[in-house]
């Protein structure tokens, strides 16, 4: 998917032509929404973020033409994941997945955790 126009979420998931990566950001967005509870969910950059109220996106996702990216735009959580990340397809500030079977929720899920449990430096 190209960079999305979507205003909301909704509309961002609604472009999403495969029920395989469908199904996955809807999960990854789920968990944002429980472990991120206390932030916004808002469209930053065309892709689906969240953001402490009035702050930075400190977590975003997109559909990418190759894989499913996970944004992670605090530099302390990935250093604090250093070990569990070793493994991972990783970019600068992003997780890539390739294959919607075998993105490991349980990362996902601790690393939202780790963000939500204290402010820190967004990059």
């Amino acid at each position: 998917m190209t960079r999305s126009t979507s205003e909301d979420v909704d509309g961002y998931l609604a472009e999403v032509a495969d029920p395989d990566r469908l199904t996955a950001l809807v999960r990854i967005r789920e968990l944002c929404r429980t472990e991120l509870a206390e932030y916004e969910e808002v469209m930053a950059y065309g892709m689906p973020a969240y953001r402490r109220v009035g702050g930075e996106p400190e977590i975003a996702f997109a559909s990418q033409k190759q894989y499913l990216s996970f944004y992670l735009m605090r530099p302390g959580v990935r250093d604090a994941f250093e070990e569990r990340l070793a493994g991972q397809d990783m970019g600068k500030g992003c997780l890539r997945f390739r294959r919607m079977e075998r993105i490991d929720f349980d990362l996902v899920r601790d690393l939202l955790r780790a963000t939500a449990a204290a402010p820190g430096e967004v990059c």
